[in-house]
């Protein structure tokens, strides 16, 4: 059985990742926040089950809930595919599919890494000693705020260590985001019967971080959190190419910092003459390496400017997208069509 599953993006939804990669080795993760982006992340799934063409496959979604059109199309699209689905939720909101899909499992007592855990308990002997049983009583006394609990604090700072886990773009690196943030948990979990335990894994988090991106050579966490970006820009550098005036560049997206990034990943980069990130709201930095005057391409394309190595400016007209292909595009045919 191979499993494609998808959750949300807080500490209840990659808690749930955190437990089914501990039960399956034949599995793919994805995240996607409430709204479009769930049905764009089920559209890739299926994408990714027409070219992975397993003989068994189950789409697992868990801390998402659905709305009866959205599971009408999840339940043609897997047929497409001939997939079994299982959603494990705890939202309310989900009360109405709930009642019209069999597989749309729905418990509103319980934080949906909680509801995943028992399921893995049941139906694949997840577990039997209980070793990641405190860790997930944790996730669910902060989820459904139970400040009575004994692991509330401790689920309180987790809660902060993933929402402040921002170091690598999800959508631009989304498997490398992921692990990143199932590790932190999988240092929460070490840390969690320590005496005064909330207080440790906070004291203990800088270090937590700087362990996931250092390699070889100690150093600041900013350091290391650059070198980390730039290896994976320059490992993904052909899907992040545009061109403006028969120069090329490096598309980022949301990932900031350009002053360190932009500057490292120009000096890995002879081949390319400028780098650029794009932020959410149409805000874009630019670098270069005496390759190329970017305050000009800045103005030309952002009413910007700023230095021939370091400008920045504004798209007007910018349109978001959580699929970097799209951001892509759409920043290539608005060069194309400023450059004509």
């Amino acid at each position: 059985m191979h499993i494609y599953h998808l959750s949300h993006i807080d500490l209840d939804g990659y808690g749930c990742q955190y437990l089914s990669t501990k039960v399956f080795e034949d599995i793919k993760c994805y995240n996607a926040n409430y709204g479009p982006e769930v049905m764009a992340r089920v559209d890739e799934i299926i994408s990714d089950i027409h070219k992975d063409s397993p003989q068994k496959s189950m789409i697992l979604i868990t801390d998402l809930n659905l709305t009866t059109k959205e599971c009408n199309y999840l339940v043609k699209e897997a047929s497409k595919v001939n997939a079994d689905i299982t959603l494990l939720d705890h939202h309310a909101t989900g009360l109405n599919a709930s009642n019209n899909f069999e597989w749309y499992n729905l418990d509103t007592t319980k934080c949906a890494t909680l509801i995943t855990y028992n399921w893995l308990k049941e139906n694949y002997d997840f577990d039997l000693e209980g070793e990641y049983e405190m860790i997930v009583k944790a996730i669910n006394a902060i989820d459904i705020w139970l400040s009575d609990d004994e692991l509330f604090e401790y689920g309180k700072v987790m809660l902060g260590m993933i929402s402040g886990a921002k170091e690598i773009n999800r959508i631009l690196f989304a498997n490398q985001d992921r692990t990143y943030k199932l590790s932190l948990i999988e240092k929460a979990k070490e840390t969690i019967t320590q005496q005064n335990a909330p207080i440790a894994l906070d004291d203990a988090m800088h270090s937590n971080k700087k362990s996931f991106f250092l390699q070889n050579t100690n150093d600041t966490k900013d350091n290391l959190v650059a070198k980390y970006i730039t290896n994976l820009i320059t490992q993904n550098k052909d899907k992040l190419t545009i061109t403006y005036r028969n120069h090329k560049g490096i598309l980022g997206y949301n990932i900031g910092s350009s002053s360190i990034i932009g500057n490292n990943t120009m000096v890995t980069n002879p081949d390319y003459d400028f780098y650029m990130d794009i932020g959410s709201r149409g805000n874009f930095s630019l670098r270069s390496n005496n390759k190329m005057d970017v305050s000009k391409m800045a103005e030309e394309i952002g009413n910007g400017g700023g230095h021939p190595n370091a400008s920045g400016g504004k798209i007007d007209g910018y349109k978001d997208s959580f699929v970097y292909e799209d951001i892509k595009e759409f920043i290539q045919k608005y060069i194309d069509t400023i450059t004509i």
